[in-house]
């Protein structure tokens, strides 16, 4: 899998990829990326790559040119590349997304904005989807465009040196995962399941599927409601 991050700040992204997991996946081969600069295909003398919104307002804009030259010069080396960019009016990134994008992509680029926005030309001509994170407001679409990398990458095989951990996890399943412990066995007083250090397995699966399907119902309550739900309809049927 190769990712390619379309940003006018590389610095703040490029040392995510040299530590723990990903910076193994990457030596092994199972992981590349990387970056492309829109200010080095800039026509401006001052290698200008902002300017201010048509229509007035608040602010400067990223201007179509460089930014249009350079994914046309991605696209061009790479015709398999597909792009994303990142927006509030994107569709909310989830785990089904990650899935399906590493499973049947093989070059993702992230375009990653600055300022008041992009120009909204490149995104029509180049965007093949665009996501959100979440509705708050970021300085740019760079912490996006990492998050959604990290969560595809981890999908790739080999990625994780225990790939059936992907199987337990939170938002693999409708529940979100059960609370995890280690030693020691009592710690200020809070004391580990005892059904966890008894070794029965099976016991323990069955603790471990009520304790998530009570940590959903406190801390999201929309997907305890989902499930329930889906749960009472699969009833239903039989």
């Amino acid at each position: 899998m190769r990712f390619t991050f379309v940003t006018l700040f590389r610095p703040l992204m490029e040392g995510y990829f040299q530590d723990s997991i990903l910076k193994r996946a990457v030596a092994a081969g199972h992981l590349a990326f990387d970056f492309v600069n829109p200010r080095e295909y800039t026509k401006d003398r001052h290698r200008k790559v902002d300017d201010t919104a048509a229509g007035g307002g608040a602010g400067m804009v990223m201007m179509a040119q460089p930014l249009d030259d350079a994914l046309a010069a991605l696209k061009a080396a790479s015709p398999e590349a597909h792009i994303i960019f990142t927006a509030p009016a994107g569709k909310p990134f989830d785990q089904k997304d990650a899935r399906r994008l590493a499973a049947t992509k093989g070059h993702l680029v992230f375009v990653s904005g600055r300022y008041e926005g992009i120009d909204e030309r490149v995104v029509e001509r180049w965007a093949d989807e665009v996501f959100s994170i979440g509705d708050y407001i970021l300085t740019g679409g760079e912490l996006p465009s990492l998050v959604m990398a990290d969560a595809v990458a981890r999908l790739v095989p080999g990625v994780l040196g225990n790939a059936a951990s992907l199987e337990t996890e939170s938002f693999e399943s409708p529940l979100l995962e059960a609370p995890s412990f280690t030693r020691p066995k009592s710690f200020h007083k809070l004391s580990i399941p005892s059904e966890y250090l008894k070794g029965n397995h099976s016991k323990i699966n069955a603790l471990k599927k009520r304790l998530a399907l009570a940590k959903t119902k406190y801390f999201r309550p929309d997907l305890y409601l989902k499930f329930t739900q889906r749960d009472n309809d699969e009833k239903s049927i039989y």
